[in-house]
């Protein structure tokens, strides 16, 4: 049986599975997940799930977190790099791709159904119009589409380590407060898992924001802030007020850079908000400050209100989009 092999390489985690071409990219026929860090290198994460399924492969393509230069990729937020080259001489296939895990999602989103999306904003869409995707995670990803006559193009970006543009005195603040911490203030530093941590952390130590005893004990019981402070946060009950404000800054500026890449390709065909975040928080997008900060650019307001506006639901859009691409352009 001809078999891809694809993944979605996260800093966190990653999925790998087997895929046929009669069974397409929505279907795998094997699927693991995997915590990233308990493994060494790209090399071993393979090894292991392989030796696991016990699956001889035809081609493989592995989505990364990670810039592709070359058949390159050197992770940001871990000392990993991979190579098409080596990756070829060790699992003994010609076929063999890295793409940026964004560029993965992108390569999905032609396939994604209604069940895989949530719109925040139906706008007024264009058929063939160009499409924006931004992913805060573990880090911040972008990427888009351009169509090229009946196809879409797939096109990765680093726009999530563009300097960060504050707007308004808490987001000056918030700029300085960084800025005596990183040498470069990027989108990313502020609109991501580590970037949710950061606004929490300048609020508390800025006295901005009072940090509740519960939430205290809380934290210092867990490895992972992030769930805690976006649970409290979205939880009217709770009444959390640091939470709430950290929420509320995050996805301001979230929104101001969905709307900056949207801006720049002319999305009208769409922006799609990927990655681990948006999914948990699907409700206070569509209440809070979200949408107006997207929609918020000036003279050119009333071009980006047109633009329809979608959280992708779909976990394994990047596996999907991974595998989509090896069945289409690999002979299998």
């Amino acid at each position: 049986m001809t078999m891809l092999l694809a993944a979605d390489i996260g800093a966190t985690k990653t999925v790998l599975a087997l895929f046929t071409p009669e069974n397409g990219p929505r279907h795998p026929i094997i699927e693991r997940e995997l915590a990233t860090a308990d493994y060494l290198h790209v090399d071993d994460l393979v090894q292991t799930f392989l030796r696991e399924v016990h699956g001889p492969i035809d081609g493989a393509v592995l989505g990364i977190a990670a810039p592709v230069k070359g058949g390159r990729a050197t992770m940001i937020n871990l000392p990993w790099v991979a190579s098409e080259g080596h990756l070829k001489d060790l699992l003994k296939i010609d076929q063999v791709r890295l793409l940026n895990d964004l560029e993965a999602v992108t390569h999905a989103i032609p396939l994604l159904n209604s069940e895989d999306i949530h719109t925040l904003h139906r706008g007024d869409p264009e058929a063939d119009g160009a499409i924006a995707v931004i992913a805060p995670g573990t880090g911040l990803g972008e990427a888009f589409l351009l169509r090229d006559g009946e196809r879409y193009l797939c096109y990765p970006s680093e726009g999530g380590h563009a300097d960060f543009a504050p707007v308004g005195l808490v987001e000056l603040e918030l700029l300085r407060h960084l800025g005596e911490k990183y040498d470069h203030v990027s989108w990313e530093r502020v609109c991501s898992g580590p970037g949710l941590f950061n606004i929490y952390t300048f609020l508390k130590n800025n006295g901005l924001a009072i940090e509740p005893l519960w939430l205290t004990q809380q934290l210092a019981d867990s490895k992972d802030p992030l769930p805690i402070i976006v649970k409290a946060g979205i939880d009217p009950i709770a009444g959390c007020r640091i939470c709430e404000m950290t929420l509320d800054i995050f996805m301001s500026i979230l929104g101001a850079e969905a709307g900056n890449l949207a801006l720049k390709i002319l999305a009208t065909g769409g922006i799609y908000l990927a990655g681990g975040i948006p999914p948990r928080i699907v409700d206070a997008l569509k209440k809070g400050p979200f949408l107006k900060r997207l929609q918020g650019k000036g003279r050119e307001s009333f071009v980006v209100s047109d633009f329809p506006v979608h959280v992708i639901l779909n976990t394994r859009a990047a596996l999907i989009g991974a595998a989509a691409y090896g069945l289409k352009h690999f002979a299998l």
